[in-house]
């Protein structure tokens, strides 16, 4: 026969301080877990959701990013008529040149970190499709006008609409903020790519995007382009390449299970002190109930109830601290810098996921079993005689 689940919850109620410095612990690991794999997961989606799947990027072989890379004028111009890349309804490519420039700009809590600012054409804004103005509009070629992702606005001095962005002894004017999906373009500075050049020339760009139709042979256009040459150039998809900036991401979240399990192995010791001192202080109970005629089965089973019941209370704690925690960090601080691996700045806004509700779920279930056990094993092998004279 079984031991009712109310016996067990009733006995949390009465030992109210020691439940909650227990649950407390375990409600620690579940919202320190909950912080580190939002900031993981908005990481990967801030890079992941950038990539388009008929999107491409041409880069100079061997560069990592195109941060690192530069591609020639005539490269540029071979590839604007290269068979298989998209044209608009007036015939004009969609073919994207940019040139990458990382200026330091003030933040507005007083320090200074590296920004990438694109120089891009028109039709760059075709070509980045997910692009939406929040507020104000596309720049203007050759007037001295630019644009802010809406992260980079709300982090920087001077990048509110109809401030003044200032580098290289240059002025802009900002004209317009715009979103993208999350994705990384938010936490970037995008003007005319003549302007970031005084003569307003350049012997080329950084790198070039441009789309192919749907039902194009992706990888025989990529060989091609690394085998022309006019070209020779290393092109991969945007959703590749993302993916290749988002290794970091692992890093991260190696590190958030490593300190999650350290933490977890404490609250583990933490719930084991808890029942062997709950055990040590209800023998007589113990000892009652197996004169009633319960089996040892049954107590294992209850004391290990009452140990996952106490750890999901941890749970439910940690997850409204944990959620509260999220919502202030990207309210308060605008989310959390992080330097990408061109060395210039994002700004990730952390997300809570079903599955990272999930997963900590998991673990305070893990923590509420592992930490039962073993004490709930020491009273159901308590006898009915030795229960009752320790008593």
């Amino acid at each position: 026969m079984p031991i009712p689940l109310k016996y067990n919850l009733r006995n949390l109620m009465v030992r109210k301080m020691t439940t909650l410095a227990t649950a407390g612990g375990i409600a620690l690991v579940v919202l320190v877990t909950i912080l580190l794999l939002s900031l993981v997961t908005g990481l990967r989606q801030m890079l992941v959701s950038a990539g388009s799947p008929n999107t491409l990027i041409a880069m100079r072989k061997g560069a990592t990013s195109d941060v690192m890379s530069f591609v020639t004028r005539d490269a540029v111009q071979a590839l604007r008529y290269l068979p298989g890349v998209a044209q608009t309804a007036e015939g004009e490519p969609l073919v994207s040149p940019e040139f990458i420039k990382q200026p330091l700009l003030p933040t507005k809590d007083g320090g200074k970190e590296m920004v990438l600012v694109r120089g891009i054409t028109p039709v760059g804004f075709l070509v980045h499709d997910r692009v939406r103005f929040v507020a104000g509009r596309a720049p203007r070629p050759a007037v001295r006008e630019a644009v802010v992702g809406i992260a980079a606005s709300r982090r920087y001095q001077g990048l509110g609409l109809g401030e003044t962005l200032s580098f290289d002894e240059r002025s802009w004017t900002i004209v317009g903020i715009f979103s993208a999906d999350g994705a990384a373009f938010e936490s970037e500075v995008w003007l005319d790519v003549g302007d970031l050049f005084k003569d307003g020339t350049a012997a080329g760009c950084s790198g070039v995007r441009f789309v192919i139709p749907p039902g194009t042979d992706r990888e025989a256009l990529i060989r091609r382009i690394a085998e022309d040459p006019r070209i020779s150039l290393a092109a991969r998809s945007e959703i590749d390449y993302y993916e290749e900036q988002a290794e970091g991401a692992k890093a991260l979240y190696l590190l958030t299970m490593l300190l999650a399990i350290i933490m977890g192995t404490g609250a583990v010791f933490g719930a084991m002190n808890t029942m062997f001192a709950a055990v040590t202080h209800r023998t007589a109970e113990i000892g009652t109930l197996r004169a009633l005629g319960f089996s040892r089965r049954s107590i294992l089973t209850s004391f290990v109830a009452e140990s996952v019941c106490l750890s999901l209370l941890g749970y439910v704690l940690g997850v409204v601290l944990g959620i509260a925690a999220v919502a202030l960090v990207n309210q308060l601080m605008h989310g959390v810098a992080f330097q990408l691996a061109s060395f210039s700045t994002a700004v990730v806004t952390l997300r809570v996921s079903p599955e990272i509700l999930l997963l900590a779920l998991g673990l305070a279930f893990l923590m509420g079993i592992v930490g039962g056990f073993f004490p709930a094993r020491h009273a159901a092998r308590l006898r009915v005689t030795e229960a009752l004279r320790r008593a």
